[in-house]
């Protein structure tokens, strides 16, 4: 029974490892900066027009989680809000960013992400890294990823090895798994 376990424990960790490197793929898609895909269940992506919102939605996606601050440069909430609202798909605003990383906001972001009305879900920002690090929380946290796996998986969505948003992902991670 114990050979079988860690037969199927090494082929599980196999395939996790083969799945995150071949999942990300990335498309142009206008209105949307740095789309990118993964699986069928969620896309990341950096900023978005109003007008992308019904496209996000063709494309069967029931929910938005934008992760933009209302103070940011070209963020319009209000408009994208009315968008998601008027395309009838559900839209979650969790302003994530600047000098203050607040643990509290990936907190929320995992119980958005883990709501069954939420997936498939589009995760965005300015440039597609903090959608990317939510990502990497909840491929750790709720997934149970090894980090290196999610951090290959998140790399490749646009996290920046060097961001500070990196840092507070670990830390959060290290925090929650303790």
């Amino acid at each position: 029974m114990k050979r079988l376990l860690a037969v199927a424990a090494l082929c599980g960790a196999y395939a996790a490892t083969t799945y995150a490197q071949s999942q990300v793929v990335r498309e142009d898609v206008e209105g949307i900066v740095n789309f990118a895909r993964i699986e069928t269940t969620v896309a990341c992506a950096g900023a978005i027009t109003p007008d992308s919102v019904t496209k996000i939605r063709d494309m069967g996606f029931r929910s938005i989680i934008n992760l933009r601050r209302a103070s940011e440069e070209g963020a319009n909430i209000d408009a994208e809000a009315a968008a998601a609202d008027e395309a009838g798909i559900k839209f979650v605003h969790l302003p994530f960013g600047g000098p203050q990383l607040d643990p509290t906001v990936a907190d929320r972001f995992l119980e958005t992400i883990t709501e069954p009305d939420t997936a498939p879900a589009f995760i965005h920002c300015a440039g597609g890294g903090r959608a990317a690090t939510m990502w990497f929380i909840k491929r750790v946290i709720v997934d149970e990823w090894d980090i290196d796996t999610a951090l290959e998986e998140a790399t490749a969505l646009g996290l920046n090895p060097e961001s500070p948003t990196r840092a507070f992902a670990l830390d959060y991670i290290a925090a929650q798994t303790g």
